[in-house]
């Protein structure tokens, strides 16, 4: 099944709060119940988010009592609004909702602004699994057999409606009988690779080890590392990557032991109107997220402690040894090969 899909008048995704321990399906049937599904990332991963904002714009044209054309788009316009703030750094997000608005203002019929919101909203999903499954196979033949893969985050089909972006990168790899093994950080502090990169390649049957974050430097100095992939939230025009924090950390510890770097990531996460990872928003995320942790049934930190937890960190481009996508693999200079890549991804989209 997909991570997140349109049923029956409903958005339907998997809420990977539960995971590993239940598999919970949600059912949204308003805009702000997707946006709040966002928010509290019920949904997480940029592509998936992307796809979801598309769905959840579709529910407010199907649910908005209105009857001509003005009312409709003002209600849209709304409901676009609340999805785009939802969260700020993930690119796919607001072209979701941009491109979804695009194709709406164009028609004039209500019922047909209805069902191009849906039928736009689908075409985004589908799009980014098409696009999943060729950046793996692409970057399948970056993975020697026996190869030992550092990844940070998740990186799979929860995040991505299906297939996965570096975690179908490994898929591919295995896929293909190469004997792939990974190493999983657990990812503090929602521990998204502990809690759901273990359970997918679980679900796969691919070999994998779990380790703390911490330890990831040591796994890289004594050569028990053949290459790190990681997925991003967005890229900028020179090649920085904006991904789960910490990834930077591991970038710089990488390019220190020549163990090559890749980001892997759809076109769709790739903004060209953003000169450099320093303009991008970092989300701020809840001190909660980082205070919960308990030990023995205890907090582990002291009550009133100040806290800061920015969500995404960025790694900048000379960290990168190659960013992998669905129309090839872009290497230095990004300034030069990326414009490329997207222009050829607009083409095939087209």
């Amino acid at each position: 099944m997909r991570s997140v899909e349109w049923h029956q008048g409903f958005v339907r995704l998997v809420d990977q709060r539960f995971l590993p321990g239940e598999l919970r399906l949600l059912e949204l049937e308003r805009p702000e119940q997707v946006a709040q599904a966002i928010r509290d990332m019920a949904v997480r991963g940029a592509p998936a988010i992307g796809a979801t904002a598309g769905f959840g714009l579709a529910l407010a044209a199907w649910h908005s009592p209105a009857r001509s054309q003005a009312t409709l788009l003002h209600d849209l316009q709304q409901a676009a609004d609340l999805l785009r703030s939802a969260r700020p750094t993930a690119v796919n997000l607001a072209g979701a909702v941009e491109r979804v608005m695009r194709r709406v203002a164009a028609e004039e019929n209500v019922e047909r602004i209805r069902q191009v919101a849906l039928d736009e909203a689908q075409a985004i999903a589908d799009e980014e699994v098409a696009r999943n499954h060729r950046l793996g196979r692409i970057g399948a033949e970056l993975v020697a057999d026996g190869a030992t893969i550092l990844h940070h985050c998740h990186t799979g089909a929860l995040a991505t409606v299906d297939y996965g972006t570096a975690l179908g990168v490994v898929r591919a790899a295995h896929e293909q009988g190469k004997h792939v093994h990974v190493l999983v950080d657990e990812t503090r502090p929602l521990l998204q690779g502990a809690r759901l990169t273990a359970w997918e390649l679980q679900q796969l049957g691919i070999p994998f080890t779990l380790i703390a974050d911490n330890a990831a430097g040591h796994f890289l100095r004594t050569g028990q590392v053949n290459l790190v992939l990681v997925g991003a939230d967005r890229v900028a025009a020179n090649g920085d990557v904006v991904n789960k924090i910490g990834t930077y950390k591991l970038a710089v510890v990488a390019r220190e032991n020549a163990v090559p770097f890749y980001a892997c990531v759809p076109t769709s996460t790739i903004d060209l109107s953003i000169a450099d990872g320093d303009a991008i928003p970092i989300e701020e995320r809840p001190a909660e997220e980082v205070t919960g942790l308990t030990l023995l049934g205890r907090p582990v930190a002291p009550e009133g402690v100040a806290v800061a937890n920015p969500a995404f960190d960025v790694t900048p481009c000379r960290y990168v040894t190659g960013i992998v996508t669905e129309n090839g693999v872009a290497y230095p200079p990004y300034a030069e090969s990326l414009p490329r890549i997207v222009s050829a991804a607009n083409g095939r989209d087209s």
